[in-house]
C-alpha cells in the first residue's frame, strides 16, 4: 500500500513513478544521450585542427586557446542568450553552446599530446620518407592518444552535466525532467532525472576509458612490466615500433 501511495506522499524513492513514467525517463535520457554525442564530436572535429594551428607557434597557440578559454569562463545563461538570435529555441542551440564549451578543454589536451611525441620518432620517420599527413596520420596521432583521450573523457563528462541546462529551451534532456519537478518539488522525479544523468556521466567515462585501453594496448604492457625501459617503446610495440616497420 505505501509503495502504491508514494506518488501522493511525494516520496524520494517510488517504485510507482519508475513504472508509471518510463517511456517519459526513456524519451529524456535518449535526447541527453543524443545531444551530448552530437556535441561533443562535433567539438572533437573542430578542436583538433585548432590544436594543429595551436603547435606551429606562440602567434597561433595564444590567440586560440586564449579563444577557447575565454569561451568557457561564459556562463550558460549568458551563452545561450547571445546564441539565441541565431539559432533560435531550438536543439541546434544547446548543441552549439555545448560544442563551445568543449573547445578549451579538447584543444588543449590534443595540443599537449602532439607536443609530447618524442622528436626522435618524427626524425626517424622523416628519414623513411614519411611526408607530414602520414607523419601525423601514423606517428603523432598514435602517440598522442593518451592526452587525446584524456581531454574527451573529461569534455564527454562536463558536457553530461551542461547538457541539463539546456533545459531553459526545453532542449536538456533529463534537465527538462528536474526543470520540472522543482515547482511543485517532485522529489522521485528530481531524484530519479539526478540519478541517471550521474550514471550517464560514469557510464560515458567508463566507456571511453575502454576505448582507450583497446586504442593504446602498449601502455597496458609497458605498466605490468615495470622493469622494462621506457626509452624502448619498441619493445611494447607502440606506434613508435611501427615507424620503423613500414
Amino acid at each position: 500500500m505505501a509503495a502504491e501511495n508514494c506518488l501522493v506522499t511525494n516520496a524520494w524513492i517510488c517504485g510507482e513513478y519508475l513504472r508509471s513514467r518510463s517511456e517519459e525517463l526513456t524519451d529524456a535520457v535518449v535526447q541527453h544521450i543524443w545531444i551530448t554525442a552530437l556535441s561533443v564530436t562535433i567539438g572533437l572535429l573542430v578542436a583538433f585542427p585548432l590544436a594543429l594551428l595551436a603547435r606551429r607557434g606562440p602567434r597561433f597557440a595564444g590567440p586560440v586557446l586564449g579563444v577557447t578559454t575565454v569561451l568557457y569562463t561564459v556562463p550558460s545563461l549568458a551563452m545561450f542568450s547571445l546564441l539565441l538570435p541565431v539559432f533560435g529555441l531550438s536543439a541546434a542551440l544547446v548543441v552549439t553552446g555545448l560544442v563551445l564549451y568543449s573547445l578549451t578543454i579538447l584543444v588543449r589536451n590534443i595540443l599537449a599530446g602532439l607536443e609530447a611525441v618524442p622528436e626522435e620518432a618524427r626524425e626517424a620517420a622523416r628519414g623513411m620518407g614519411f611526408g607530414p599527413a602520414r607523419l601525423l596520420r601514423e606517428v603523432e596521432i598514435p602517440l598522442a592518444l593518451p592526452a587525446l583521450m584524456a581531454g574527451l573523457r573529461i569534455a564527454t563528462v562536463s558536457t553530461v552535466a551542461l547538457t541539463t541546462v539546456g533545459s531553459l529551451v526545453g532542449k536538456g534532456g533529463l534537465g527538462n525532467l528536474i526543470e520540472d519537478a522543482l515547482p511543485s518539488f517532485f522529489k522521485a522525479q528530481i531524484l530519479t532525472a539526478s540519478v541517471l544523468c550521474v550514471a550517464l556521466a560514469v557510464g560515458a567515462d567508463l566507456l571511453l576509458l575502454g576505448v582507450q585501453r583497446l586504442l593504446t594496448p602498449w601502455t597496458r604492457i609497458r605498466s605490468a612490466a615495470p622493469g622494462a625501459r621506457a626509452d624502448r617503446p619498441e619493445k611494447t610495440g607502440g606506434p613508435a615500433a611501427t615507424v620503423g616497420a613500414n
